[in-house]
Protein backbone atom coordinates (compact mmCIF):
# COMPACT_ATOMS: atom_id res chain seq x y z
CA UNK A 1 0.00 0.00 0.00
CA UNK A 2 1.60 3.48 -0.88
CA UNK A 3 1.39 6.53 1.11
CA UNK A 4 -1.46 8.16 -0.85
CA UNK A 5 -3.27 5.60 -0.06
CA UNK A 6 -2.85 5.51 3.59
CA UNK A 7 -4.07 9.22 3.44
CA UNK A 8 -6.91 8.91 1.73
CA UNK A 9 -8.17 6.23 3.51
CA UNK A 10 -7.27 8.15 6.96
CA UNK A 11 -9.58 10.85 5.05
CA UNK A 12 -12.09 8.15 3.93
CA UNK A 13 -12.44 7.07 8.00
CA UNK A 14 -12.18 10.77 9.30
CA UNK A 15 -15.51 11.81 7.19
CA UNK A 16 -17.41 8.38 7.74
CA UNK A 17 -19.72 9.52 10.47
CA UNK A 18 -19.95 13.09 8.60
CA UNK A 19 -24.26 12.99 7.71
CA UNK A 20 -24.34 13.50 3.59
CA UNK A 21 -26.72 16.83 4.16
CA UNK A 22 -24.17 18.42 6.47
CA UNK A 23 -23.17 22.15 5.71
CA UNK A 24 -20.83 21.83 2.36
CA UNK A 25 -17.18 23.22 3.17
CA UNK A 26 -17.18 26.09 1.05
CA UNK A 27 -20.53 27.39 3.27
CA UNK A 28 -18.95 26.05 6.60
CA UNK A 29 -16.73 28.87 7.54
CA UNK A 30 -18.20 32.72 7.27
CA UNK A 31 -16.20 34.85 4.98
CA UNK A 32 -17.62 38.08 6.13
CA UNK A 33 -14.54 39.16 7.45
CA UNK A 34 -12.86 42.61 6.42
CA UNK A 35 -11.06 42.94 3.29
CA UNK A 36 -9.06 45.97 4.17
CA UNK A 37 -8.83 47.78 7.49
CA UNK A 38 -10.18 51.25 6.94
CA UNK A 39 -10.47 53.25 3.74
CA UNK A 40 -7.11 55.24 2.03
CA UNK A 41 -6.15 56.71 -0.78
CA UNK A 42 -4.21 55.11 -3.50
CA UNK A 43 -1.08 57.28 -2.23
CA UNK A 44 -1.96 56.17 1.14
CA UNK A 45 -1.87 52.98 0.64
CA UNK A 46 1.52 52.59 -1.36
CA UNK A 47 2.77 54.80 2.00
CA UNK A 48 1.47 52.27 4.14
CA UNK A 49 3.22 49.46 2.33
CA UNK A 50 6.99 51.44 2.34
CA UNK A 51 5.80 52.33 5.68
CA UNK A 52 5.76 48.03 6.64
CA UNK A 53 8.70 47.08 4.73
CA UNK A 54 10.55 49.39 6.60
CA UNK A 55 9.43 48.01 9.82
CA UNK A 56 10.22 44.30 8.41
CA UNK A 57 13.72 45.88 7.89
CA UNK A 58 13.25 45.63 3.83
CA UNK A 59 15.19 48.79 2.71
CA UNK A 60 12.58 51.03 0.78
CA UNK A 61 13.76 52.91 -2.70
CA UNK A 62 11.47 55.35 -3.99
CA UNK A 63 11.96 56.18 -8.18
CA UNK A 64 9.67 56.79 -11.12
CA UNK A 65 10.27 54.51 -14.50
CA UNK A 66 12.81 56.95 -16.00
CA UNK A 67 15.29 56.85 -12.87
CA UNK A 68 14.71 53.45 -11.91
CA UNK A 69 18.64 52.01 -13.70
CA UNK A 70 20.16 54.51 -11.72
CA UNK A 71 18.64 53.18 -9.07
CA UNK A 72 19.63 49.36 -9.39
CA UNK A 73 22.79 50.15 -10.45
CA UNK A 74 23.53 52.25 -7.95
CA UNK A 75 22.13 49.55 -5.13
CA UNK A 76 24.18 46.97 -7.01
CA UNK A 77 26.98 49.44 -6.38
CA UNK A 78 26.34 49.92 -2.87
CA UNK A 79 26.24 45.94 -2.05
CA UNK A 80 29.84 46.18 -4.22
CA UNK A 81 27.92 43.72 -6.75
CA UNK A 82 30.55 41.96 -9.16
CA UNK A 83 27.67 39.60 -10.26
CA UNK A 84 23.60 39.87 -10.84
CA UNK A 85 21.39 37.20 -11.26
CA UNK A 86 18.83 38.01 -13.89
CA UNK A 87 15.44 36.23 -14.40
CA UNK A 88 14.81 35.42 -18.51
CA UNK A 89 11.78 38.27 -18.57
CA UNK A 90 13.45 41.20 -16.89
CA UNK A 91 13.36 44.03 -18.53
CA UNK A 92 16.68 45.11 -20.11
CA UNK A 93 16.20 48.58 -19.35
CA UNK A 94 15.97 48.03 -15.75
CA UNK A 95 19.87 47.15 -16.12
CA UNK A 96 21.08 49.47 -18.51
CA UNK A 97 23.03 51.52 -16.61
CA UNK A 98 25.30 49.48 -14.84
CA UNK A 99 28.12 46.56 -16.17
CA UNK A 100 27.67 44.18 -13.52
CA UNK A 101 28.44 40.95 -15.02
CA UNK A 102 24.61 39.12 -15.72
CA UNK A 103 24.04 35.37 -14.72
CA UNK A 104 21.48 34.15 -16.37
CA UNK A 105 18.56 31.81 -14.74
CA UNK A 106 19.50 28.22 -15.52
CA UNK A 107 17.57 25.23 -15.24
CA UNK A 108 20.66 23.32 -13.72
CA UNK A 109 22.41 25.72 -11.83
CA UNK A 110 23.34 24.69 -8.14
CA UNK A 111 22.60 25.53 -5.30
CA UNK A 112 26.01 26.23 -5.00
CA UNK A 113 26.46 28.47 -7.98
CA UNK A 114 23.78 30.08 -6.98
CA UNK A 115 25.11 30.99 -3.27
CA UNK A 116 27.88 32.49 -5.46
CA UNK A 117 25.87 35.10 -6.82
CA UNK A 118 26.21 38.31 -5.08
CA UNK A 119 22.87 39.64 -5.68
CA UNK A 120 19.32 38.86 -7.93
CA UNK A 121 17.28 41.65 -9.79
CA UNK A 122 13.37 40.85 -9.86
CA UNK A 123 9.90 41.85 -10.22
CA UNK A 124 6.90 41.19 -8.41
CA UNK A 125 3.35 39.84 -8.64
CA UNK A 126 2.35 41.87 -6.29
CA UNK A 127 2.56 43.58 -2.99
CA UNK A 128 0.51 43.78 -0.12
CA UNK A 129 0.35 47.19 2.02
CA UNK A 130 -1.10 46.27 5.63
CA UNK A 131 1.22 43.13 6.07
CA UNK A 132 4.82 44.96 4.00
CA UNK A 133 4.80 42.04 1.55
CA UNK A 134 6.02 41.19 -1.57
CA UNK A 135 4.75 38.43 -3.50
CA UNK A 136 6.39 36.68 -6.50
CA UNK A 137 4.69 33.93 -8.52
CA UNK A 138 7.14 32.38 -11.19
CA UNK A 139 6.65 34.23 -14.00
CA UNK A 140 9.62 35.17 -16.94
CA UNK A 141 10.10 38.46 -14.65
CA UNK A 142 10.63 36.94 -11.74
CA UNK A 143 12.36 33.72 -12.52
CA UNK A 144 12.15 30.31 -10.39
CA UNK A 145 11.91 30.29 -6.46
CA UNK A 146 15.23 29.35 -5.58
CA UNK A 147 16.82 32.53 -7.40
CA UNK A 148 15.24 34.42 -4.65
CA UNK A 149 15.99 32.02 -1.98
CA UNK A 150 19.55 31.54 -2.36
CA UNK A 151 21.58 34.41 -3.25
CA UNK A 152 22.18 37.10 -0.18
CA UNK A 153 20.98 40.27 -1.88
CA UNK A 154 17.61 40.80 -3.30
CA UNK A 155 16.61 43.86 -5.47
CA UNK A 156 12.40 43.77 -6.11
CA UNK A 157 11.05 46.31 -8.23
CA UNK A 158 6.92 46.90 -7.50
CA UNK A 159 5.39 48.90 -10.11
CA UNK A 160 3.45 51.82 -8.24
CA UNK A 161 0.19 51.92 -7.63
CA UNK A 162 -0.94 49.40 -10.07
CA UNK A 163 0.82 46.24 -8.43
CA UNK A 164 -0.14 47.37 -4.86
CA UNK A 165 -3.30 46.28 -2.66
CA UNK A 166 -4.34 47.10 0.46
CA UNK A 167 -4.64 43.15 2.16
CA UNK A 168 -4.31 40.08 1.53
CA UNK A 169 -7.51 38.77 0.88
CA UNK A 170 -7.50 41.35 -2.22
CA UNK A 171 -4.18 39.58 -3.41
CA UNK A 172 -5.70 36.52 -3.19
CA UNK A 173 -8.30 37.31 -5.39
CA UNK A 174 -6.14 38.99 -8.15
CA UNK A 175 -3.14 35.91 -7.31
CA UNK A 176 -3.55 32.32 -9.45
CA UNK A 177 -3.21 29.53 -7.13
CA UNK A 178 -2.04 26.92 -9.42
CA UNK A 179 1.18 29.25 -9.91
CA UNK A 180 4.42 28.75 -7.29
CA UNK A 181 3.62 31.76 -4.81
CA UNK A 182 5.96 33.22 -2.78
CA UNK A 183 5.40 35.91 -0.30
CA UNK A 184 8.41 37.70 1.35
CA UNK A 185 7.77 39.66 4.36
CA UNK A 186 11.38 41.80 4.61
CA UNK A 187 14.70 39.74 4.75
CA UNK A 188 15.20 36.05 5.62
CA UNK A 189 15.33 36.00 9.64
CA UNK A 190 14.74 33.63 12.87
CA UNK A 191 15.06 33.78 15.99
CA UNK A 192 16.61 31.33 18.72
CA UNK A 193 14.66 30.35 22.55
CA UNK A 194 16.61 33.57 23.76
CA UNK A 195 14.68 35.29 20.78
CA UNK A 196 18.07 36.54 19.14
CA UNK A 197 17.55 37.38 16.18
CA UNK A 198 19.76 35.78 12.92
CA UNK A 199 19.24 37.05 9.31
CA UNK A 200 19.64 35.15 6.31
CA UNK A 201 19.36 31.75 7.21
CA UNK A 202 16.76 30.45 4.51
CA UNK A 203 16.56 33.37 1.51
CA UNK A 204 18.87 36.80 1.02
CA UNK A 205 20.15 38.63 4.21
CA UNK A 206 19.05 42.25 2.48
CA UNK A 207 16.16 42.89 0.85
CA UNK A 208 16.04 46.42 -1.35
CA UNK A 209 12.20 47.01 -3.03
CA UNK A 210 12.29 49.93 -5.57
CA UNK A 211 8.75 51.49 -5.47
CA UNK A 212 9.02 53.01 -9.34
CA UNK A 213 6.06 55.15 -10.31
CA UNK A 214 4.89 55.74 -13.80
CA UNK A 215 6.07 52.56 -14.62
CA UNK A 216 2.79 50.85 -16.48
CA UNK A 217 -0.88 52.01 -17.57
CA UNK A 218 -2.42 49.61 -14.18
CA UNK A 219 -5.05 51.54 -12.73
CA UNK A 220 -4.43 50.56 -9.15
CA UNK A 221 -6.03 48.19 -6.38
CA UNK A 222 -5.56 49.98 -3.38
CA UNK A 223 -7.79 52.23 -0.93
Amino acid sequence: MSSRDLILGRVRRALADVPRDDTPYEQAVQRDYLREHGERSVEETVDLLAENLADYRALVHRTDADGLAEVVARLLREHGSRTVLVPPGLRAEWLAATEVTRVPDRVDSTAHELDGVDSVVTACALAVAETGTIVLDGSPDQGRRRITLVPDHHICVVRVPEQVVSSVPQALEQLDPTRPLTWISGPSATSDIELDRVEGVHGPRTLEVVLVSGSGNGSGSGG
